[in-house]
């Protein structure tokens, strides 16, 4: 066979002239000629120190027949094999020609005989080929499969459809059953069907075993160790001596499941949050909680550079869960399997690194770590006897239930398909006669018609998603079940589509109860503000939210700077530098003063409100640089003004003003409240300004018919701006007042005053008819939010 493959690969490389081939083309070559030397290198070296692999076992034991019959008395029993390779097939027959031994098959008459079908494949050959049956009876042989059966075919969506699909079909066999599942068996086709399947179950099942092979690639435990890999390398990769953690890495180790309800970190999680610690070094963590516990500390100790420190560490880590689980509960016990999976191959690791010192490289560690880990699979303890059996289809053979459940019933799934992992082609297989994906597949068909075979009550799931990752067809053995249906089987074929509406999305619709009217009353006496105006007209289920319910939003690391953020930071600076001058002109002299205390000012109010964010680098210094040009231009925007002779007086900054509303049209008085940026007297007039990072135009803030004001969220500057003067007008003594926006993206446009343009001639001074007219507007709006028999409905955009 090693001769075939190297003649096949010098045909792969016949194109590539002799004298042409590359050094590395004539080293590939070589290898392949030189295979027969290291196969039987390896066999000698491996027989010498009494180990081997798989096959070479079974070729010695072949060998060894005659010695071993004659010095061994015993009687040896085989039974429920279906597919035997060649040296069992010889082993077996040997016993059986001397009378050393019995086999028992369990194969259908209906299976047997048919000579087109793959589950009695490997049996018709043993049958026709044994000399053994030529002189003796073939047992056993069934008529299980004609029996009456209730098959059912169910075509759903994706693997989780299937996952809740055969959770639902449990919870109703355990109703029927009084909890008894002793007779249901819930087959996967695939394994990493299994959490959503335990996440599926109902909680009627009180006890159930897993009797399946589950890739630690996906076990939970495991991607924690994957998780605490990345956060320590990069620590040592970004400051090795300061050991510099990133939040995402710390969060993401403290919201694990595995360790949230273990290391009591809730405050340290909003710590991180509210105060935008980006990176956080190891000292400043422990000063963070320094209440942390045993299992805290490990996880975030300083990793050694040593290889078998670091196995260490990990496998005190998994102790520390080992120890906080509970046997008595099903779900904790399925964890601690997922755990001591882990842990094995970290000891295992652990030896062999103490063996191999040389290898001391953390890139090394985990490379080796993420091959090992692959290939280990987690072990489930369970009592086969009681509760539901969860079980692979390997896991099925020689096994009856009365109910079984099978998924991920899909072509190239169950069966497998043509897929091989071998060097070695299909008609070289055949030459030699290897088994093939032909006899593959009919060890799966055995299993699958042997689950069918003594069972009554069969459901077959399939993912029937033509497109997607996992999609694909429904297999083969449902179209043989209904191409071959027999006549005590009741065949059905049941689609189910998850439960999707009509209308993709219902708008919220929340009635006015006596309690929230209570809620409106207390908000109409605190003060209603203008931006929570302006969310009302923007979705009243936002001002629901935000007003009535108070929910806010939660803290999160900002990692780089918001525009809120950026301009709460503006607004803060020019509060800080103009507060000296309250109550008095303002001179070149003042504004050329704070030019040169804007770069402290803007630190300041960075620390102020970005907390411990980090502001020296990214993106985030271009934000900070941002501020302080904004703060810049802006000043240099007033000093233009003073220059050529304006008068401005500050009279109030980042101040609060309110002034009660009352109108026999609304159930009760309602204070308007609100913070007001900047308030000046410039030129004789009241100037009311309100700061806006974002881009505003003129167009924005000017006015053509004040129906329908409170309708559209366009005009919410408008109405924000009328509101600040609404709340200034008594103050203001009769002084001619204008309000406006000052827009930091559109500073040369410099003030832009609210304007009512009527008869295309356009007024910025708030007149008692705008006035008039404005609270008209705003006692319409308040009616609304304050009518009882008006809900708070959701606005779809």
């Amino acid at each position: 066979m090693l001769k075939y493959l190297e003649n096949i690969k010098e045909i792969e490389h016949w194109a590539v002239d002799i004298n042409k081939r590359t050094e590395l083309i004539e080293n590939y070559l070589l290898f392949w000629k030189k295979l027969p030397e290291y196969y039987d290198a390896l066999y000698n070296c491996l027989l010498n120190k009494g180990i081997g692999y798989q096959g070479l076992i079974y070729r010695e034991a072949v060998e060894n027949l005659n010695h071993f019959s004659e010095n061994n008395n015993s009687q040896f029993v085989f039974a429920g094999f279906n597919a035997l390779n060649q040296a069992e097939e010889k082993i077996i027959q040997h016993l059986l020609a001397l009378d050393k031994a019995k086999i028992y098959w369990d194969i259908d008459e209906t299976l047997l005989h048919d000579r087109f079908h793959d589950a009695g494949l490997f049996q018709r050959k043993f049958k026709s080929d044994w000399i053994y049956y030529k002189t003796h009876p073939y047992e056993w042989m069934v008529n299980d499969f004609t029996e009456t059966k209730n098959i059912q075919v169910i075509a759903t969506s994706k693997s989780i459809g299937q996952a809740k699909i055969a959770g639902s079909i449990i919870e109703k066999h355990a109703k029927e059953s009084g909890t008894n599942l002793q007779n249901v068996a819930l087959v996967l086709g695939e394994e990493n069907l299994l959490l959503p399947v335990l996440h599926s179950l109902p909680n009627t099942v009180d006890a159930l075993n897993i009797t399946m092979g589950f890739s630690s690639k996906n076990n939970p435990a495991q991607l924690l160790i994957s998780k605490l890999f990345k956060l320590h390398n990069n620590a040592l990769a970004r400051n090795p001596i300061n050991y510099v953690l990133y939040y995402k890495d710390v969060l993401d180790i403290l919201t694990h499941p595995l360790i949230e309800p273990f290391v009591y970190a809730g405050d340290l999680v909003n710590k991180i949050n509210k105060n935008n610690y980006s990176f956080i070094s190891h000292k400043k963590l422990q000063e963070l909680h320094p209440d942390g516990n045993e299992l805290f500390q490990l996880l975030f100790q300083k990793w050694d550079t040593t290889a078998v420190a670091v196995l260490e560490n990990l496998s005190q880590i998994l102790l520390q869960i080992k120890a906080n689980l509970s046997y008595e509960n099903e779900e904790e016990k399925i964890t601690h399997a997922f755990v001591y999976s882990v842990f094995k191959v970290i000891n295992k690791m652990t030896s062999y690194f103490e063996q191999h010192q040389m290898i001391d490289d953390l890139k090394t560690l985990h490379a080796i770590y993420k091959q090992v880990i692959d290939m280990a699979e987690v072990s489930f303890e369970g009592e086969p006897l009681t509760g539901l059996q969860i079980m692979g289809v390997l896991e099925s053979r020689v096994l009856d239930f009365e109910t079984v459940i099978i998924t991920s019933v899909n072509e190239g799934k169950f069966p497998a398909g043509k897929s091989t992992n071998s060097f070695i082609p299909y008609d070289v297989k055949r030459e030699l006669g290897l088994p093939t994906y032909k006899e593959k597949d009919a060890i799966y068909t055995y299993h699958f018609y042997h689950l069918l075979q003594r069972a009554k009550n069969i459901y077959l799931i399939y993912n029937a998603d033509s497109e997607g990752f996992d999609a694909g067809e429904k297999s083969r053995f449902i179209t043989q079940l209904e191409v071959e249906q027999q006549s005590n089987h009741h065949l059905s074929f049941h689609h189910y589509n998850p439960d999707v509406p009509n209308i993709a999305h219902e708008p919220i619709v929340i009635p006015k109860t006596e309690s929230v009217l209570n809620r409106l009353r207390e908000i109409a006496e605190k003060g209603f503000s203008p931006s929570s105006l302006t969310t009302y007209i923007r979705n009243p289920i936002q001002f629901y939210f935000q007003r009535v319910l108070r929910i806010s939003e939660t803290d999160e690391v900002e990692e780089n700077i918001a525009v809120n953020t950026l301009g709460t930071i503006i607004h803060g600076a020019l509060e800080e530098l103009y507060k000296p001058f309250i109550g008095r002109l303002l001179t070149v002299s003042d504004i050329k003063s704070c030019v040169t205390k804007i770069d402290a000012e803007v630190v300041a109010q960075f620390k102020e409100v970005y907390k411990e964010g980090e502001i020296k680098k990214g993106r985030n210094l271009l934000a900070f640089e941002v501020a302080k040009r904004n703060v810049l231009n802006f000043l240099k925007l007033e000093l233009e003004a003073l220059e050529k002779g304006e008068e401005v007086q500050i009279i109030a900054l980042e101040a609060t003003f309110e002034r009660v509303l009352e109108d026999a049209r609304l159930p009760f008085p309602v204070l308007i409240k609100g913070n007001v940026d900047r308030i000046e007297l410039r030129d004789g007039k009241i100037r009311i300004i309100d700061y806006k990072t974002g881009k505003v135009e003129l167009k924005n803030v000017t006015l053509k018919d004040w129906n329908g004001l409170t309708e559209d969220i366009k005009n919410d500057k408008i109405i924000q701006v009328l509101a600040y003067a609404f709340m200034f007008e008594q103050q203001a003594k009769g002084l001619e007042i204008e309000a406006g926006i000052i827009s930091f993206k559109n500073l040369k446009s410099g003030f832009l005053p609210f304007n009512c343009k009527q008869d295309n001639v356009a007024n910025a001074v708030i007149t008692a008819d705008v006035m008039e007219n404005y609270l008209e507007q705003i006692v319409v709006l308040l009616q609304e939010i304050l009518d009882i028999n008006v809900p708070f409905e959701e606005k779809i955009n």
